[in-house]
């Protein structure tokens, strides 16, 4: 009888040492114990830039990071020196067209996709944009991307625009760049630069890194940084764009700088910086939109016929 109990205590041993066993093994296996916790997922460094102007001397060629909120999209201000947010600033073009006006309000304007818009139009310089999209069947609209630019002044033709790619590799350039319908060559080496040969002179530099993203500026007039971004899975995921392994929508992001506008100004953008301008867009909304695009449309991006053209008129 001894031995018998003896032998159902050993069993009732051994089963306890294995029922404890197995549950720290599971509770290891679940992110208990001593175990090492899942890695966490990588994040891209922030993009490095720096002030191309000499005559910034004290800031000029200083590299900066850019900020946590725009890690991958910044400039720097070479007045002030320091790295800000590409899209924050008056005169910016960035995303579903978020425009922030010369009056410093921000306001989005969707257009239709694969149609021609003007941004700005003076007497002396007119900007047209082309929108590409996708057709967004929940809202009745187009999600929209500015592609390229298209910039008129003095009988002169300057063209900006992203390559359509299916697979992005930020190493590889997606520009394309002509000025007169003749193509610019630009090296993907970081401070190369390309000159006009007429007057007034425009100039463009690959400013901060060796590809994707351009100043241009035409003596005078305007100054443009230019980034070629595409649409991530991640952005695709969290706005539902449904972007497919095709195309992933290389676009610009466009900052603008304008050194000598009349009053007269319009455009979807130039609007806003006549001095007594008032926004049509609701600014308290959670997305101001701008409407009007009848008056902003324009036949090809190359035209100077929509219906809020100044363009040569005096």
């Amino acid at each position: 009888m001894l031995m018998k109990m003896n032998l159902m205590g050993i069993r009732i041993f051994f089963i306890i040492l294995i029922m404890l066993w197995l549950s720290s093994s599971a509770f290891a296996a679940y992110g208990g114990g001593s175990a090492k916790p899942p890695p966490s997922p990588s994040h891209s460094p922030p993009r490095r830039v720096r002030c191309q102007l000499r005559q910034y001397p004290a800031c000029y060629q200083a590299w900066h990071l850019c900020p946590s909120i725009c890690s991958t999209s910044c400039l720097v201000d070479c007045v002030t020196c320091r790295p800000i947010c590409s899209c924050d600033n008056p005169g910016a073009v960035c995303q579903d067209p978020r425009f922030v006006g010369g009056d410093g309000n921000t306001f989005y304007f969707h257009g239709h996709k694969d149609q021609d818009f003007c941004l700005l139009s003076d007497a002396n310089l007119h900007i047209n944009a082309h929108f590409i999209g996708k057709r967004d069947p929940s809202m009745n609209r187009d999600f929209t991307w500015v592609q390229s630019i298209s910039v008129i002044f003095n009988s002169h033709n300057l063209f900006i625009a992203a390559k359509t790619t299916s697979i992005w590799d930020d190493n590889i350039d997606h520009f394309v760049l002509s000025f007169d319908a003749n193509s610019i060559s630009l090296p993907p080496v970081e401070g190369s630069s390309w000159k006009s040969p007429s007057a007034p002179v425009v100039s463009i530099t690959r400013a901060g890194r060796d590809t994707n993203f351009i100043a241009a500026e035409v003596e005078g007039s305007f100054r443009v940084t230019a980034l070629v971004v595409p649409i991530s899975e991640k952005e695709s995921r969290a706005h539902g764009y449904n972007i497919t392994a095709d195309n992933c929508f290389a676009h610009l992001e466009l900052g603008f700088k304008f050194y000598n506008l009349s009053d007269m100004v319009d455009g979807i953008l130039g609007q806003t910086y006549r001095k007594n301008y008032v926004t049509r867009a609701k600014i308290g909304a959670k997305m101001p939109v701008l409407g009007g695009a009848d008056k902003f449309l324009s036949s090809s991006i190359f035209a100077t016929d929509c219906l809020a053209s100044r363009y040569g008129k005096n």
